[in-house]
């Protein structure tokens, strides 16, 4: 991060309606002035649209990445909204009072440290459920919301398959494995998309296993879910199958290859649990171990759904061939929403 200028440390700290005015019309365009002006009742009334576009310019002198996105999650939180484009008209034009401006110098102060938004709030939304969010737990990206999609499909067509048979079929009840839970997004999302289904999530580190338990407690998911303390190992096939054999088993592990970890933002580097990104030297390490496990985990035709690199769908595929005898097929590669190939489905073979 770089240091403030001298004239931004100056406004920072002088956030109070009698001496912010003056100072406006040296960081708003005209426009943003006259909106400013239509706002106000009186001279010295800051609004929600102030106080964003003040931090947004100061976030943009100190290079702080998605400077006005940071500002209007900030802003929207203080003022108990979801986004800023949420707010009504008369939010954005109330005048806000000192105890929100200071929360708000507060919290935008963390942001110039480099603080992701998720820990900065304490909260994300992920699909469709809000989840805690603090440091060092791995903080979920959207994309990671198509795997969960893709679990969801492949249980879909199993049942439309088995229900296509002689006898009857009952409801699915299936039952999931994930490796490094983090937060507990996939494992609860998977849970409220398919309500007969039970996840086992696992994760080495204790606060990630703590804030899984957490995040599962405030969605009432707690009955549905076992969470583990324990490292994926070649050893740990003994201990899941105390709950018997999986349906699914869907991770988004560690995959960054290790000599790209140096090049990744501040934000994550500094905050995040870098062992829940480093793959190691190919990326494979922990993929590797998991496809180990996999077949004995696994129930017959059973899935492993994977996020990965861009480039592991080849090395994972050749992995594959040269390990014939864990008798697992790569079906189908998955591009992300930027159109890079992301996800990996790949399914245990019947002997």
């Amino acid at each position: 991060m770089r240091c403030l200028t001298h004239t931004l440390f100056r406004r920072l700290s002088c956030l109070s309606p009698q001496c912010m005015p003056w100072r406006w019309s040296q960081i708003l365009s005209p426009k943003e002035l006259s909106l400013r002006q239509s706002c106000s009742a009186r001279p010295g009334v800051m609004t929600a649209t102030d106080v964003v576009n003040y931090w947004q310019k100061v976030f943009e002198t100190n290079g702080i990445p998605e400077a006005r996105e940071s500002s209007e999650y900030i802003v929207s939180f203080v003022l108990g909204a979801k986004t800023f484009q949420s707010l009504s008209s008369k939010s954005l034009c109330t005048p806000l009072t000192v105890a929100q401006q200071e929360q708000i110098q507060q919290l935008s102060n963390k942001r110039l440290e480099r603080m992701p938004v998720q820990y900065i709030l304490g909260e994300w939304d992920f699909q469709d459920l809000t989840l805690k969010m603090r440091p060092p737990v791995f903080i979920p990206r959207p994309e990671t919301e198509d795997l969960i999609s893709l679990v969801v499909e492949e249980e879909s067509l199993m049942y439309k398959k088995n229900s296509g048979l002689c006898f009857p079929v009952s409801a699915p009840h299936p039952v999931i494995l994930e490796i490094g839970c983090g937060s507990g997004a996939i494992a609860l999302s998977l849970l409220c998309k398919l309500p007969q289904s039970r996840v086992i999530a696992m994760d080495k580190e204790e606060a990630a296993v703590d804030l899984t338990r957490e995040n599962a407690h405030r969605l009432q998911l707690q009955e549905r879910i076992h969470v583990l303390h324990q490292d994926v190992s070649y050893s740990s096939a003994k201990q899941l199958l105390l709950w018997g054999p999986v349906d699914f088993i869907v991770s988004n592990p560690p995959y960054v290859f290790h000599e790209d970890m140096a090049s990744l933002d501040a934000e994550i580097l500094r905050y995040e649990d870098l062992d829940a990104l480093d793959g190691g030297d190919d990326g494979m390490r922990v993929i590797e171990t998991i496809l180990v496990l996999a077949p004995s985990l696994l129930k017959d035709s059973g899935s492993v759904f994977l996020e990965v690199d861009p480039r592991h769908p080849n090395m994972v595929k050749d992995w594959l061939q040269a390990h014939p005898n864990l008798l697992l097929v790569l079906r189908a590669v998955h591009k992300d929403f930027c159109g890079k190939p992301r996800f990996l489905h790949i399914q245990k073979q019947s002997r």
